[in-house]
């Protein structure tokens, strides 16, 4: 048997070696494997933006106060709005059968109850569009076997959420329809809110896990920081509760019954923050409680975000430490969003830029999180991307 030379290439010496079938998104030639993993990508980037885009209609509908205009749920029929005048009067016939007309707009006309039934017919056909995104991108990357082993279930989890975020959505309108209700529940919209917000962060975590090849990825995770992931893991649920919270301002609109700052209505703890006869509902019907408590939950909010962000510059990874600067400038920014509009009384663009300011900073968050996760490499030349 001859003697292998020293000095022999690797290349030379090493069989070819051949990528596992089906993982279209982590195997595969080079070329191959970016051209499914970006086209993925770029699915789950339409997807997010979309999603962004119905939490800030969703929100427009609220603070317009029209979400109660459409009073049944029609999921195929309902894409199509009235187009003559006897179906603009019908509809508009519903809407006057419900408490909200009759107590809040019993002199709207029907150009009135055309505003504000464009919006919500507008939000829940952005809806049936995400959802037809989403089933278009699936079953073709699936039926065309560019979805790897693991992912499926991930996007499909995607779909089940989108499906039943549609159900709470009626769930929540349907609250709005009773008897003596002006508005949908409080606590519904939360769970809607909270749910449209759950399905962003899982998006933009699968699109920062595309956006690196697997290999770097499990290299990656070998040099991760345990104690800052799981700081920054709890920061996130935190940031989670306070939308929640935000959801609840806004669902009895609290935020526009005590619009001084640091104070509450002269005081630093309101004398209304606890109503006997209300009991555990005060958490969810009393103005002077759910603001109190979204304040608050702000304030230890931003000091842990501090605490986390201290912790981030110990981090031997510049491109780390530099998503955790990113993410406390958008702590700082949230903070003056929000004084800006309790001190304002929420109007509807300074409430709609709170709200999208907590999008940004939610997925700055999970960002942060990634990276902390999966620190890109560095060397005496630089950061390897």
């Amino acid at each position: 048997m001859a003697k292998r030379p020293i000095f022999e290439e690797v290349s030379q010496a090493t069989p070819a070696q051949t990528a596992p079938a089906g993982n279209l998104i982590d195997s595969g030639s080079r070329m191959g494997a970016n051209m499914a993993r970006g086209a993925i990508r770029a699915w789950l980037v339409v997807l997010f933006v979309m999603v962004v885009a119905m939490i800030a209609l969703g929100g427009a509908t609220r603070l317009t106060g029209s979400g109660l205009s459409i009073t049944e749920w029609k999921p195929v029929t309902g894409a199509f709005p009235p187009t003559t005048e006897t179906a603009w009067g019908a509809e508009f016939a519903k809407y006057q059968q419900i408490p909200q007309f009759q107590i809040e707009n019993p002199t709207m006309d029907l150009a009135g109850f055309k505003r504000i039934y464009w919006w919500e017919w507008s939000h829940r056909l952005l809806g049936r569009l995400v959802g037809l995104v989403w089933a278009a991108g699936f079953l073709f990357f699936w039926l065309t076997g560019r979805v790897g082993p693991g992912w499926s279930s991930r996007f499909l989890t995607l779909g089940l959420l989108g499906g039943l975020q549609g159900a709470v959505g009626w769930w929540m309108v349907s609250s709005g329809l009773g008897a003596g209700m002006t508005s949908v529940a409080s606590y519904r919209l939360a769970i809607h809110l909270g749910l449209a917000f759950a399905i962003l962060g899982l998006i933009a975590w699968y699109m920062f896990q595309l956006a690196r090849p697997q290999g770097q990825l499990l290299r990656a995770r070998r040099a991760g920081e345990p104690k800052l992931f799981s700081m920054t893991t709890g920061l996130m649920h935190l940031a989670f509760v306070q939308i929640l919270l935000g959801a609840l301002v806004a669902g009895i609109d609290a935020g526009r019954q005590y619009t001084g700052w640091p104070k509450m209505g002269g005081e630093w703890i309101p004398d209304a923050i606890w109503d006997g006869a209300l009991g555990w509902r005060n958490f969810f019907e009393n103005a002077a409680t759910v603001q109190f408590t979204h304040r608050m939950t702000g304030y230890l909010l931003a000091i842990f975000a501090v605490v986390v962000w201290a912790r981030s510059r110990r981090s031997p990874h510049p491109v780390t430490r530099g998503a955790y600067t990113v993410m406390i400038l958008a702590v700082a920014f949230q903070i003056m969003l929000g004084i800006a509009n309790v001190l304002h009384g929420s109007p509807l663009p300074e409430a709609l830029a709170h709200q999208l300011g907590a999008v940004a900073l939610f997925v700055l968050v999970i960002r942060a999180r990634h990276h902390a996760r999966y620190p890109y490499e560095t060397s005496v030349r630089g950061t390897i991307r």
